[in-house]
């Protein structure tokens, strides 16, 4: 978490995370979650210590089994019901291999517009954002709540 001073005076706490886009030809890769049961892009949050790009790499590695780079920053997303800012990056594949993990029961390559159902709309959103190639990175408010995200 990171601390802010609003204008009022009062500390607040804020949460920082990253999200890979991870494309194989026109396939990007999702990650079907254990504790939701929701299809997501490869991420989560920063841990003390750690760089941005130390960040996406660990993320990816612990829910995909696959070593990345990052390759450039694609969106902003602001998240003000969860106190939360998303950096979503493009990132390449390095290495490793695709594998079931303790937080993924899945990982696989979608088209996007073949994206499962139960892909989180969040997601989805920064997928369609990676697909604008945009050369500087778009700034977005996401400010549903994962409660309103997961119905279908």
């Amino acid at each position: 978490m990171t601390e802010a001073i609003n204008p009022s005076g009062n500390l607040h706490l804020f949460r920082i995370a990253v999200y890979a886009l991870i494309f194989d030809g026109p396939k990007v890769l999702l990650a079907l979650r254990r504790d939701i049961n929701w299809w997501n892009l490869p991420g989560g949050g920063m841990e003390p210590g750690e760089t941005v790009e130390q960040a996406m790499c660990r993320e990816v590695k612990e829910e995909t089994g696959l070593d990345v780079e990052v390759v450039h920053l694609v969106g902003v997303y602001s998240k003000p019901q969860k106190q939360e800012v998303v950096l979503a990056f493009r990132c390449r594949i390095l290495g490793g291999h695709l594998q079931e993990t303790e937080e993924s029961r899945e990982c696989r390559f979608f088209l996007p517009d073949e994206m499962p159902r139960n892909t989180l709309p969040k997601h989805r959103q920064r997928v369609e954002d990676a697909l604008l190639n945009q050369p500087e990175a778009l700034i977005r408010t996401q400010s549903k709540t994962s409660e309103e995200d997961q119905r279908l």
